[in-house]
């Protein structure tokens, strides 16, 4: 079992390397958005109590979420291959408590890609996603909200990472395909440690 975290700012590409990295390694994909919104919209217990946060406009509790992941990779045999975290952690706490729930079960983290991008660049592409894809949230102000959410609560778990010798970085500009390369690169040096 190799567990990955895909980490990064918002536009740094996390969704198309997570869909690669899906397919060289056979991981399986945890996406919070997507476990969330399945949740809700199968009424399950965990879904009525996170959408009970999510209609006030709140986040959902760490320990909710950690209890909605282990759920996923209790209820899909298909996790014990190995998994990518998509989306989670976001912060310090929800770190430790992803390392807790993972060593309840035999196992961790064992690499954390980061893939680093300019704020500049990032603006340009979620711009250019917007356009693209008609996506509401891709306007400036959001955009700008949403980077400076990042940097004061997410960008700290790089150090976290760092410290626990996980964090991989990646520069995440340049073609898809030669951050890709970088990517497995990295989980290939990480998975001989």
């Amino acid at each position: 079992m190799f567990n990955v975290v895909i980490f990064g700012a918002p536009g740094s590409g996390k969704g198309t390397q997570s869909e690669r990295l899906i397919d060289e390694y056979g991981l399986f994909h945890i996406s919070t958005g997507e476990v969330l919104r399945d949740h809700i919209a199968r009424g399950t217990e965990l879904g009525k109590i996170a959408d009970s946060y999510i209609s006030q406009g709140k986040l959902i509790p760490d320990e909710l979420m950690v209890d909605i992941l282990a759920n996923v990779l209790d209820n899909n045999p298909e996790a014990e291959n190995g998994v990518i975290f998509d989306g989670f952690p976001r912060t310090i706490p929800q770190a430790k408590a992803l390392k807790k729930m993972l060593a309840d079960r035999n196992s961790k983290v064992h690499a954390v890609v980061g893939l680093e991008v300019d704020d500049n660049e990032l603006v340009d592409r979620l711009l250019k996603r917007g356009k693209e894809s008609g996506r509401s949230d891709d306007n400036l102000e959001t955009i700008n909200k949403r980077l400076e959410v990042y940097h004061n609560q997410t960008s700290p778990l790089r150090n976290y990472y760092k410290q626990e010798g996980k964090y991989h970085a990646i520069h995440g500009s340049g073609s898809i395909d030669d951050i890709f390369e970088s990517i497995k690169c990295s989980i290939a040096k990480a998975t001989k440690e």
